[in-house]
C-alpha cells in the first residue's frame, strides 16, 4: 500500500463529513461519497465553515490558511460508489442499520480492488457480521471515531482473530497520522458497542433513571458531568451533537 493511501469515505453525514475533513487535513487524498447531492453539499459547507470546520480552525490558530486550502484541494465529492471504492482504504459511515451496512459492504467488496481495506465507523455492530458479507474478511476492520471527528482523539480499532495484522497496523498508523490515539480491542459478537459505547450506554441508562426519579433535569446532569469530570459536553449534549451536528455558538 502506498505511503500516502487514498481514502474513500462512504456517507457524508455528521460523521462522514468530519472524517473526510480529518483525513484530508492529515495529507491524504480523500473522496467523500454520498447517494444524495444535497448531503454532499451540506458536508462541503460543514467542512469549510462549520463549527469545527477548516475556516474555524484557521480562526482559532489550529492551522494556517495555506494548510486549510491544501486540505480542501485534497478533498473531492462524488455520487459514484465505484469511484469511492477505487481507493486504498474505505471508511464506511452510513446510518447505523445493520442491513444497510451489510449491503454496503457487499457492494464495496465487489467494487474495491483486492488490496483495499474495508473499515467501518460503526458504533457497535460486530466486525464478524460485517466481514462475513465479504470475500475478504481478513481485510475488514472497525475504525470507530467520536464526534466531532476533527476534534476527538478516539480511535477504537476493533479486530477479530482473523483480522490481518498488517491491516490493523495500517489503520493504527493512519489513526495516529490523523491525530488520534489508536486503541485495539477485541470484537465480541454477543455485545453491542465495543468498549466506549458499552460504558457510555450504561451511563446514559443511569442518567435516565436520575431524570425519571425527579432528582435532576437533563440540563443539570450535563452541567454536573462537565464540571465534575471535565467532559467537553454532558451525556445528553453528546447524544445531540453526534446525531444533529455541532452548531456554532
Amino acid at each position: 500500500m502506498d505511503a500516502n493511501p487514498r481514502i474513500g469515505v462512504i456517507g457524508a453525514g455528521v460523521m462522514g463529513a468530519g472524517i473526510a475533513q480529518t483525513t484530508a487535513s492529515a495529507g491524504l487524498e480523500t473522496l467523500s461519497y454520498d447517494i444524495s447531492p444535497e448531503a454532499l453539499e451540506a458536508a462541503r459547507k460543514e467542512i469549510t465553515s462549520g463549527r469545527f470546520g477548516l475556516d474555524s480552525g484557521v480562526e482559532r490558530g489550529k492551522l494556517t490558511r495555506e494548510q486549510a486550502d491544501a486540505a480542501l484541494a485534497r478533498l473531492r465529492f462524488s455520487e459514484s460508489l465505484e469511484e469511492a471504492a477505487n481507493v486504498d482504504v474505505v471508511i464506511e459511515c452510513v446510518p447505523e442499520r445493520l442491513d444497510l451496512k451489510l449491503r454496503v459492504f457487499r457492494d464495496l467488496d465487489r467494487l474495491a480492488p483486492a488490496g483495499t481495506i474495508l473499515a467501518s465507523n460503526s458504533s457497535g455492530f460486530p466486525v464478524a457480521a460485517l466481514s462475513a458479507a465479504t470475500d475478504r474478511p481478513e481485510r475488514v476492520i472497525v475504525w470507530h471515531w467520536a464526534s466531532p471527528a476533527p476534534v476527538m482523539k478516539l480511535a477504537e480499532i476493533v479486530v477479530t482473530d482473523g483480522t490481518d495484522e498488517k491491516v490493523t497496523e495500517k489503520i493504527c498508523e493512519l489513526a495516529g497520522r490523523c491525530g488520534k490515539n489508536p486503541v485495539v480491542v477485541r470484537d465480541n459478537p454477543m455485545a453491542w458497542g465495543y468498549v466506549a459505547n458499552r460504558v457510555y450506554r450504561a451511563m446514559l441508562e443511569e442518567a435516565a433513571r436520575v431524570v425519571d426519579e425527579g432528582v435532576a433535569t437533563k440540563e443539570q446532569i450535563n452541567q454536573l458531568m462537565v464540571d465534575c469530570f471535565r467532559w467537553p459536553a454532558g451525556p445528553y449534549g453528546m447524544v445531540e451533537g453526534a446525531t444533529k451536528g455541532w452548531k456554532k455558538k
